[in-house]
């Protein structure tokens, strides 16, 4: 529940404000109270009166306006929320937080603020993927704001693709957990989880059979204690949890890439099941049988290796540095022998041999392996070991 906590609502120029309506339902039903400040674009999609007639206050449209101005009132509202949320979040208004710029009441509020504040992008595909806004995007990621979505799909241009504003209720969720208390509050966690596919040609690619099951139950851990998490996902089969900063890629080299563009964080848990090699000589085409019953020859080269490079990392390495070891045998040897290799500070251990049924399962069977020693745990469900994994993460950090 959300009793007692206000939440002021940026309602931006997309055809996705109409989303904002139900949003302010939910957080209403839920005890908040939600200031409304409606950008002149907003108010050609969603008008002033149906905005608060759900929110219950007047909407904030004007810098200028005489009767709050004359007691500083963008001061005072950018004060007052517990939360400031912008939903939808254009491409304009995320050009011009980034700047710092304060041309109208709403990119006012956010030079004005020490609020925590959360950003839930809808634009098209294109727009979103355009390099200004990558930029801008992890410009405000740096200066600590929070990110929900974009989800792909259909857009109301008729693309598809990535820039679809995340619905209500996932909006509802990082709220939530944004304003949760807990022992990681303010502390911003990196965890990567699932898979990295390494393409072979345009159709095939080597890959693993991990689900991205573990990764994200830690997330999911890591955000309920009151974390700020980044959440770089290769293509799993588990859906990312709710109410963290979702990055998407592929490959091992895009990984690497977006773990280093996530950081500084406080503490980073590599959960994710990265390929060791990919393939040097992928063809450009779909390679096909030529009747010889020769196969193609495949040229490996190593992955970048993402755990070692932030664990070795001289300037802006996280505080604590969690690794994972999938091992098959001797596997407190070899977990033990990785740590040190690395250079990390942890490293859950665990045996994903196919009788284990570990890999891609509901259980886990974990040995966390530390400067002090190895300490085995029981067998439990994924749930369970993020939740003991993210106490433990809280302990050292907190």
């Amino acid at each position: 529940m959300l009793s007692g906590k206000r939440v002021l609502l940026m309602i931006g120029g997309g055809i996705a404000a109409y989303k904002s309506l139900e949003l302010i339902r939910r957080l209403r039903d839920r005890g908040a109270a939600v200031t409304p400040v409606l950008t002149r674009a907003g108010a050609e999609f969603v008008t002033p009166l149906s905005v608060s007639a759900l929110a219950g206050e007047r909407v904030h449209q004007d810098l200028f306006d005489l009767t709050t101005e004359a007691e500083i009132g963008h001061i005072q509202l950018s004060r007052s929320a517990d939360l400031i949320v912008v939903a939808p979040a254009t491409a304009d208004f995320i050009a011009k937080a980034a700047q710092g710029r304060a041309d109208d009441l709403a990119s006012t509020l956010l030079v004005a603020t020490d609020t925590p504040v959360l950003l839930a992008p809808a634009m098209n595909v294109r727009m979103w993927t355009h390099p200004a806004t990558q930029r801008n995007l992890t410009q405000l990621q740096a200066d600590g704001l929070r990110l929900v979505g974009p989800n792909d799909g259909s857009m109301a241009c008729g693309e598809f693709g990535p820039g679809r504003m995340a619905e209500p209720a996932e909006i509802l969720a990082a709220i939530e957990a944004a304003l949760a208390v807990g022992p990681l509050q303010g502390r911003h966690v990196l965890v990567t989880s699932g898979p990295t596919h390494e393409p072979i040609d345009p159709v095939r690619y080597i890959a693993n059979r991990s689900s991205g099951a573990q990764g994200t139950a830690i997330a999911a851990a890591l955000r309920d204690l009151g974390a700020r998490v980044s959440f770089v996902s290769g293509p799993a089969t588990v859906p990312p949890p709710e109410g963290v900063t979702v990055i998407r890629v592929e490959t091992a080299q895009q990984m690497a890439a977006a773990v280093q563009a996530a950081l500084p964080a406080d503490a980073a848990v590599f959960a994710a099941a990265v390929a060791d090699w990919r393939i040097a000589n992928a063809a450009g085409q779909k390679m096909k049988k030529d009747g010889s019953g020769r196969a193609p020859a495949l040229e490996f080269a190593e992955n970048p290796d993402i755990l070692a490079t932030v664990s070795r990392m001289k300037a802006g390495r996280p505080r604590l540095v969690v690794g994972f070891a999938a091992e098959t045998e001797t596997v407190v040897e070899h977990a033990t022998a990785k740590r040190a290799r690395k250079g990390c500070d942890w490293i859950l251990a665990n045996d994903v041999s196919p009788a284990t049924g570990v890999m891609g399962g509901s259980e886990n069977a974990v040995v966390l392996i530390t400067q002090a020693g190895a300490e085995a745990w029981p067998r439990m469900g994924k749930d369970a070991v993020a939740r003991r994994l993210a106490a433990r993460i809280a302990a050292e950090i907190g």
